[in-house]
């Protein structure tokens, strides 16, 4: 079994905090038709350099049944900016149209095998990841970004087509481990393409 959920396989459910002091499980997102899960952070230059093009593919899907949802999971002991109250400050300063939670644990990353930040997992209306990787192909300087990875597997999902490229790598910073050196990723984590 690989480090990363594959094509076909299921959601892990989860139970994380959000930004706005709620607790919230995959469940409490059964009205989206469509999922998207990313694991991001408050720090990483790529997820600095990308967060308005993820919103503004949030808001242009929307309307066609897509939910994000943000999953920050890593350490605070390994960069402080990346606590859960510069989660909040961060949220309270910019408005991201989507869910923020705080996987306290890894335990969330683990289970669905994030390999850096940002890193998309895409789920159709059974649950069921139809594209993981990367958003664009530049996140750190969207002005030399040519590819939209995400929005084009979202188009092809709400348009009821085939995922014409279904897995892509994550272009980012590692997750930062607990207890692990900033640069540590598990041996089992590879690139997916």
């Amino acid at each position: 079994m690989s480090f990363t959920l594959e094509i076909g396989q299921k959601a892990p459910d989860f139970k994380l905090l959000a930004t706005d002091g709620k607790t919230y499980s995959l469940k409490e997102f059964d009205s989206s038709k469509y999922l998207v899960i990313f694991f991001t952070c408050n720090h990483c230059p790529y997820v600095v350099g990308s967060d308005e093009i993820t919103r503004q593919t949030a808001i242009e899907f929307a309307d066609k049944g897509v939910k994000f949802v943000g999953i920050n999971a890593n350490s605070p002991n390994t960069y402080e900016e990346d606590s859960y109250e510069h989660m909040i400050k961060r949220m309270n300063t910019f408005h991201f149209p989507w869910m923020y939670l705080w996987d306290s644990t890894q335990n969330v990353a683990k289970d669905y095998g994030a390999l850096r930040t940002p890193h998309f997992f895409v789920f159709n209306d059974k649950r069921e990841l139809v594209y993981t990787g990367r958003g664009i192909d530049s996140p750190r300087n969207t002005e030399k970004m040519t590819e939209n990875d995400l929005e084009r597997a979202l188009t092809e999902l709400t348009d009821g087509k085939k995922i014409t490229v279904p897995v892509t790598n994550p272009i980012g910073c590692n997750v930062k481990w607990e207890g692990k050196d900033k640069h540590w990723m598990p041996a089992e984590a590879c690139d997916l393409v």
